[in-house]
C-alpha cells in the first residue's frame, strides 16, 4: 500500500503561486501591512510538474508490486508492505532512502526534488528498486549490527588500555561509526544489483536507469566513505542486467 494522494497535488501546488510583497508606498499606519500579490503560473512549469507526478505514480504502481514479490520470496514471512511516501519540504536537495516504522514496516521515501530531476521513468524505476533492495537485503538491521560491534570493540579496547570514561565513550561512538560504514559500499552495490532486476522485471531499462549515476557527485573511492565510485555502480547494473 501507498501513500500518493496528495502527490499531484503537492507537485502542482508548490510550483503554483509565489507571494511577493506589494512595491506600493507606505504613507502610514493602516499601509503598514504590505499585501501578497500572486505571480502568474508558468504553464511549462505546471506541464512539467504534472508530467513528472504521473510518472511517479505510474513507476509506483508498477514497481511497487514487484518489489513486494521479491521481497516475499527473500524473507518469506517478513514485512514485505512497502509504504512509499513524499517528502514535500522545498529546497531539499535530491533524495531517496529506505527506513522502517515503529512496527517494521518498509518505508521508501522520496522527496519533490529527485521526482522532479530524474530524466525518464527507468531512472526513478531503478532507484524504488535499489531503495526498496536495501530492505529486501535487510541492510539497515545489519548496518546496526556491525555498528554494535565496533562501538564494543574499539570501546572496549580503551577501557583495557586504562582510558578514562569520557575516553571510552569517544571510543565507543567512533567505533559505531566505523562498522556502521564497514560495509556500506558493499551492501550499496548489493542493492545496484538486486534494484537492476527489480527495475527489469517491473519493464524498465535498468541499464538507462543508472545513467542517473553521471549527474550525480562521484564520491571516489574515499577510505570510509558511504558510496562505490559511480563508474563501479554503473558496471553493477550492466553485470546484473547481462546475468539476468
Amino acid at each position: 500500500m501507498t501513500r500518493l494522494l496528495p502527490l499531484i497535488f503537492i507537485l502542482l501546488s508548490a510550483c503554483a503561486t509565489v507571494s511577493v510583497p506589494s512595491s506600493g508606498p507606505v504613507t502610514g499606519p493602516a499601509q503598514t501591512t504590505q499585501t501578497p500579490q500572486t505571480k502568474p503560473i508558468d504553464p511549462e512549469i505546471q506541464r512539467q510538474a504534472a508530467r513528472a507526478a504521473r510518472q511517479f505514480v505510474q513507476v509506483v504502481e508498477t514497481v511497487e508490486p514487484v518489489a513486494e514479490r521479491e521481497c516475499r520470496k527473500a524473507v518469506g514471512r517478513g514485512n514485505c508492505d512497502f509504504q512509499i511516501v513524499v517528502d514535500d519540504r522545498p529546497d531539499q536537495a535530491p533524495n531517496a532512502f529506505q527506513t522502517v516504522d515503529r512496527f517494521g514496516r518498509p518505508i521508501l521515501a522520496f522527496n519533490l526534488a529527485l521526482i522532479t530531476s530524474v530524466r525518464n521513468a527507468d531512472e526513478l524505476a531503478f532507484i524504488m528498486g535499489h531503495e526498496a533492495a536495501h530492505h529486501i537485503l535487510k541492510h539497515l538491521e545489519r548496518t546496526r549490527e556491525t555498528a554494535t560491534y565496533g562501538a564494543v570493540v574499539l570501546s572496549g579496547i580503551a577501557a583495557l588500555g586504562g582510558a578514562d570514561p569520557e575516553t571510552v565513550r569517544n571510543a565507543e561512538q567512533l567505533g559505531a561509526a566505523i562498522g556502521a560504514r564497514s560495509f556500506s559500499k558493499e551492501f550499496e552495490l548489493e542493492a545496484d544489483r538486486l534494484g537492476t532486476v527489480i527495475a527489469a522485471k517491473s519493464g524498465y531499462d535498468p541499464i538507462r536507469g543508472s545513467e542517473f549515476f553521471t549527474r550525480i557527485p562521484d564520491p571516489g573511492n574515499e577510505f570510509l566513505g558511504t558510496h562505490p565510485p559511480n563508474a563501479a555502480r554503473r558496471q553493477t547494473v550492466r553485470d546484473a542486467a547481462a546475468a539476468m
